[in-house]
């Protein structure tokens, strides 16, 4: 069904292309050989350009990718090669019926070849937004309800660590948006601190701190001049293959940071501090994952608030920028093992939660209810089929096999969770 719409689709591009050159060569006006030769020589036209667009691959290449552009290109320049060579073969006015005069061929070409560009470049940004991280989740993105984090936030100063970052930049927006003072975005990477001042500085109410969470000195200073009145704690190594060959590197910026950082903040009279925490600290079987836990220890025992979630689909660490990326160049999809599973959130969503978790009673552990776990085949399969393709015959999927750490499903523990007083997050 697909490719007949294609070829219906490129048809209608085709007439229109060629009745518009029509009209440019003839001012407006019929043809002197009549609309019967003219209907007669576009048929011919068409079979031409179908033809070459069949020889070249082009009729099912509907996802537009740099280098397909060759590929249409030939298509375009063979047809009107083609037709050219009509016109000088067969020099009768009585054979027009089969050969359109030189400049019709040479308008005709231009106008169908950019049509065609033009309309598969809006199916790519079409199957672009269908892929959107809310969409994929095939469930509605939770609405929160932000009269609580508005209350809260009004006013405040925050200081939010790895501010940069996918999770930490989520916060600084929703920070702001819920009415904070000022808030001071923590973070050490130059470029991504820029980047998040570049959408954030107009507010008036952003402080950009080149800091870094291993020199608890200096944000100790940052706090003492600052005075903030709320933590919250986004800056970690995220990425668990890497955390799993750099094991005493990931418990220095994971673990020992949070402590640290949890000491400062106590002597700093910071009445609320929330760590972002994830599903892979509970009965963790990778380093990042005792990291976490370490880190979230940490953080009870200072009195403040740690916050569970899986995966945020679309961050920095996510496996859907990476699919994207891979389905763009052709393939293959990488997947580690069949049977994964994991929990999905969107960013906007997961932020949400947290800031609504950061108005409860600190000292405690919290996690978000995420919804059932996502088979992440099943996943990449919805990707692939979403940007125009087919799985397994257009593009690929690879199983690599489970890599050191990782889990073939994740645990939330909520079996033994206490509600709260919003439906979504649970006491573990």
């Amino acid at each position: 069904m697909k490719a007949v719409f294609g070829v219906v689709v490129d048809g209608a591009i085709m007439m229109i292309a060629f009745a518009a050159a029509i009209a440019l060569r003839f001012d407006f006006q019929a043809p002197r050989w009549g609309w019967a030769a003219t209907w007669q020589s576009f048929l011919t036209v068409a079979f031409v350009q179908l033809a070459m667009m069949i020889a070249f691959d082009c009729l099912r290449r509907w996802r537009l990718r740099a280098r397909d552009l060759m590929r249409f290109m030939l298509a375009f320049g063979s047809a009107v090669a083609i037709m050219m060579l009509f016109r000088i073969v067969f020099r009768s006015e009585a054979q027009v019926h089969i050969r359109p005069p030189f400049t019709v061929n040479l308008i005709n070409g231009v106008l169908w070849g950019a049509g065609a560009l033009v309309i598969r470049w809006l199916w790519t940004l079409f199957a672009n937004a269908r892929n959107r991280e809310a969409k994929l989740l095939n469930r509605k993105e939770r609405v929160l309800a932000d009269a609580s984090v508005r209350a809260y936030f009004a006013g405040k100063c925050v200081m939010v660590t790895g501010a940069g970052g996918s999770i930490g930049s989520e916060i600084v927006r929703q920070v702001l948006d819920a009415g904070a003072a000022k808030v001071l975005m923590v973070e050490r990477g130059e470029n991504a601190l820029y980047e998040i001042c570049e959408e954030v500085m107009a507010s008036g109410r952003a402080v950009p701190l080149m800091l870094d969470i291993n020199e608890p000195e200096k944000i100790a200073a940052a706090m003492c001049r600052e005075q903030p009145q709320v933590l919250l704690h986004a800056a970690a190594y995220k990425h668990l293959p890497m955390c799993e060959v750099n094991a005493d590197e990931a418990w220095r910026n994971n673990a020992q940071a949070t402590e640290a950082l949890v000491k400062v903040a106590r002597e700093n009279g910071i009445a609320n501090f929330v760590f972002i925490s994830t599903d892979k600290a509970v009965n963790p079987s990778s380093v990042m994952g005792s990291t976490k836990l370490a880190a979230e220890k940490s953080v009870i025992a200072g009195g403040y608030t740690a916050v569970r979630f899986g995966n945020v689909l679309g961050s920095s660490g996510s496996v859907v920028p990476k699919w994207e990326r891979q389905i763009a160049n052709g393939g293959p999809v990488t997947v580690t093992d069949r049977r994964m599973t994991r929990y999905f959130m969107t960013v906007q969503e997961a932020v949400g939660l947290v800031l609504v978790a950061a108005t409860m009673e600190p000292g405690r552990v919290y996690t978000l209810d995420m919804g059932q776990p996502v088979s992440l085949v099943t996943l990449a399969e919805e990707m692939i089929r979403r940007a125009g393709y087919r799985p397994y015959r257009d593009i690929a999927i690879e199983f690599t096999g489970i890599r050191p750490g990782e889990k073939l499903t994740e645990e939330l523990g909520l079996e033994q969770a206490k509600p709260t007083s919003h439906a979504k997050i649970f006491q573990t």
